[in-house]
C-alpha cells in the first residue's frame, strides 16, 4: 500500500450522510470492477452496461484505462509498480464515486491479484461494494481478436512487459461473476450483470428486455 507521507491531516466528516445520497439517487453505490486480458472485452461490455443502466435512470460513471492513463495517471508506465499505483489511485477514485452513489464501472487489465484485493479492502462495505468482473477468454481468443495490435508489437518485442506475453495475468479466485465473452452474447453478458445489481440492492427491478448494442 502507498506510504501516508501527509501530516496533520484528518478526515472532514459533512452532515450528509451516504444514505442520504442513495435515497437521492434511487440507488446504492458500487463499484463493478472488469478484469481480463487485454481483448477479453471488458471495455465493450462496461459501455453496453453504462448506456442500459443510464437509460433506466440510473447514475453511473466508466472507468476506463487508456481513458485514465491520458489524463490522472499519465505519469505510469507498465512496471509491476507503476501497475500497483495505476490500480490504487483508481481504486482512490471509484471508493469516492461509491460514496456518492453513483454506480462505478471500473475496465483495467489490473493483472495482479494483490492488487485487486487491496481495492476491494478500501470500499466501506468491502464485498458488497465491490462486484469482481472477470472477463474471462482463453490468451489465443484475446490475441486472436488483437483490436489495437497491441499483442503482435508485444511478440515482435516492440512492447515490453506486456500481460499474458512476458507479464503475467493472474485470475481471480473468486471473482463474484464470470463473463466468457468468447461464448456469450453482450446481451446475455448484461443481462447477467442487470441481475446481480438488482439481487444485491444496487438497483431496482425493471421489466423489459435488455437489448446491449
Amino acid at each position: 500500500m502507498a506510504e501516508q507521507k501527509a501530516t496533520n491531516v484528518h478526515w472532514h466528516e459533512g452532515e450528509v450522510t451516504r444514505a442520504e445520497r442513495n435515497r437521492l439517487l434511487g440507488q446504492k453505490g458500487a463499484t463493478l470492477w472488469f478484469t481480463g486480458l487485454s481483448g477479453s472485452g471488458k471495455s465493450t461490455v462496461a459501455v453496453a452496461l453504462e448506456k442500459v443502466l443510464t437509460e433506466r435512470g440510473h447514475l453511473t460513471y466508466r472507468l476506463d484505462g487508456d481513458n485514465v492513463r491520458m489524463g490522472i495517471n499519465k505519469n505510469l508506465g507498465f512496471s509491476a509498480e507503476d501497475r500497483a499505483e495505476n490500480i490504487r489511485r483508481i481504486g482512490e477514485v471509484a471508493k469516492l464515486f461509491v460514496d456518492t452513489g453513483v454506480i462505478v464501472l471500473s475496465s483495467f487489465v489490473s493483472p495482479y491479484r494483490e492488487d485487486r484485493d487491496n481495492v476491494r479492502a478500501l470500499h466501506e462495505a468491502g464485498d458488497m461494494d465491490f462486484i469482481e468482473v472477470f472477463v474471462d477468454v482463453p490468451l489465443e481468443e484475446a490475441e486472436r481478436r488483437d483490436p489495437k495490435g497491441l499483442y503482435k508489437k508485444a511478440r515482435a518485442g516492440e512492447i515490453k512487459n506486456f500481460t499474458g506475453i512476458d507479464d503475467p495475468y493472474e485470475p481471480p479466485l473468486k471473482p463474484e461473476i464470470v463473463l466468457k465473452s468468447q461464448e456469450m452474447s453482450l446481451e446475455e453478458e448484461v443481462t447477467l450483470l442487470l441481475e446481480l445489481l438488482e439481487q444485491r440492492g444496487i438497483i431496482g427491478q425493471a421489466s423489459g428486455k435488455v437489448v446491449a448494442s
